[in-house]
């Protein structure tokens, strides 16, 4: 059983907790701390969007189009539907001779609540423009248009411009990936389960590589609004650090994160899918090995009722308090 790494207070008492498993790792897969089950294979989600967007770089699709570092920015996002976000997507489809017709990743509301309302309010519904991986799914129509390819099907596992981004995870992570491993996200893209240990080997690689790599964080330190939007997670951490972190959170309490400067990776589960709890280690970690610089209300977030009480909080505890 993982041991519990977060605790939720309320009234001086411990009102619920989060067991999960965390693990931080070298270049060479070498542990540096660990918690829990750090070999039972996961599914990242969203966290692996920057290692997914490789290829689009790697392969000079990006250049080809005139990408901006901004659009590669969105290419690894989760983001929140703002109209930044959704004039960056248009803008790259454009690029790429396509409109958001061309997107396969289905349409939800605005995660931000002022963009939802503003919607509401022009008598507008959303479209797959608003949808959080309308980015990353533009990176993909761009990579295959760039290939001279039609992007029609790009979600299944067998195009031509998935077979790429696939083999990108799979190179970076280590992992064999194939229909054994393999399930559908919730953007209707593979996504497949790999180890946690693996998962932190990769984000270490990822942030000590040059070429595509190193192109993609410092796209992602100039704009990390792109990747997530207001007072999200990841946003205000890249915002707070710059170049000297990457970090990008997945769906069920998926983190991973990468700090070059140390040449370490990690990579976070949680194993009731708790995406505060998953932020919270994330920080804890980050903070651990990189000394400074991470906002104080990351580490020690505060819990607040409708009024604006602080009623609670939420704190590391086990291995990482």
């Amino acid at each position: 059983m993982n041991p519990v790494l977060v605790e939720v207070t309320r009234g001086g008492r411990v009102e619920s907790a989060h067991r999960a498993a965390c693990v931080v790792t070298d270049g060479q897969g070498r542990v540096v701390f660990q918690a829990g089950d750090i070999d039972a294979p996961v599914f990242p989600r969203s966290a692996v969007k920057a290692l997914q967007a490789l290829p689009l770089v790697q392969s000079g699709a990006a250049d080809r189009l005139g990408l901006t570092d901004a659009e590669i920015a969105l290419a690894c996002a989760s983001h929140s539907g703002e109209p930044v976000h959704v004039a960056t997507a248009r803008s790259m489809l454009a690029k790429a001779g396509r409109d958001a017709a061309c997107l396969e990743c289905g349409a939800h509301w605005p995660l931000d609540p002022a963009a939802a309302r503003a919607l509401v309010a022009a008598g507008e519904a959303p479209s797959a423009l608003h949808n959080n991986c309308s980015g990353k799914h533009a990176g993909f129509i761009c990579l295959a248009s760039a290939h001279g390819e039609d992007p029609a099907g790009y979600v299944r596992p067998d195009h031509p411009a998935m077979r790429r981004v696939t083999a990108a995870l799979a190179e970076a992570t280590g992992t064999r990936l194939d229909a054994g491993n393999r399930a559908i996200d919730g953007c209707s893209i593979p996504t497949f389960a790999i180890p946690l240990r693996a998962l932190a080997t990769g984000f270490a690689r990822f942030g000590t590589a040059g070429g595509a790599a190193a192109r993609i964080r410092a796209a992602v330190a100039a704009n990390p609004f792109l990747v997530g939007g207001d007072g999200r997670f990841d946003t205000v951490l890249m915002t707070a650090l710059g170049s000297r972190a990457f970090a990008k959170g997945g769906a069920e309490g998926v983190h991973c994160a990468a700090l070059p400067e140390q040449g370490l990776g990690l990579a976070v589960k949680c194993d009731d899918g708790a995406g505060r709890a998953a932020d919270l280690i994330c920080a804890a970690l980050v903070a651990r090995f990189l000394g400074d610089g991470v906002p104080e209300w990351l580490l020690h977030p505060e819990l607040r009722n409708w009024n604006g009480m602080t009623v609670g909080a939420i704190r590391p505890a086990g291995p990482i308090a």
